[in-house]
């Protein structure tokens, strides 16, 4: 009889996983983190970085973020970085600031970024949509014009935020 108990356990606990609560919602960061990580795709192949990008420094600004997204910038700059340096063989990454751009040496990309709510928040049945669109620049430290531009739309999960 002892030997049965825990062959007559097993679907019990299979049962018993199966019926258990949902998921929870996804953190702040891991919702950021996929938008970053598409970014530093569309960024990685772009034809404007030149090859090898292991050689090409990025300077990243401050993003610029729609307040009514609830999204703090120093997260989404954390989530960008994040998934630049991720990038096999990809880019050096660092913070930009406005003295970097004297002297900038032919390997120095200004990135910036913008996240803006595109629409009113989406009710579903269990959750809050909110529309974004984000936008990607590809400058040269000190010039105003954008080598490349892109733009990412998509939404996030309010319960996340």
């Amino acid at each position: 009889m002892t030997r049965r108990l825990p062959l007559l356990l097993l679907p019990l606990l299979v049962l018993a996983g199966c019926a258990g609560a949902p998921e929870p919602p996804q953190t702040v960061r891991q919702a950021l983190l996929g938008l970053g990580k598409r970014a530093a795709e569309q960024v990685a192949t772009t034809s404007a970085l030149p090859r090898p990008t292991a050689d090409q420094v990025l300077l990243l600004a401050m993003p610029e973020v729609d307040p009514d997204l609830q999204v703090d910038d120093t997260r989404l700059l954390e989530s960008l970085t994040r998934a630049l340096l991720g990038i096999e063989q990809g880019p050096q990454v660092l913070d930009w600031q406005p003295t970097l751009s004297e002297g900038a040496g032919r390997n120095q990309w200004r990135l910036d970024s913008r996240l803006m709510a595109t629409g009113p928040r989406l009710t579903l049945s269990d959750r809050q949509l909110l529309p974004y669109r984000l936008k990607l620049a590809l400058r040269r430290p000190g010039d105003e014009g954008a080598v490349w531009e892109s733009q990412i739309d998509g939404a996030l999960d309010a319960s996340a935020l």
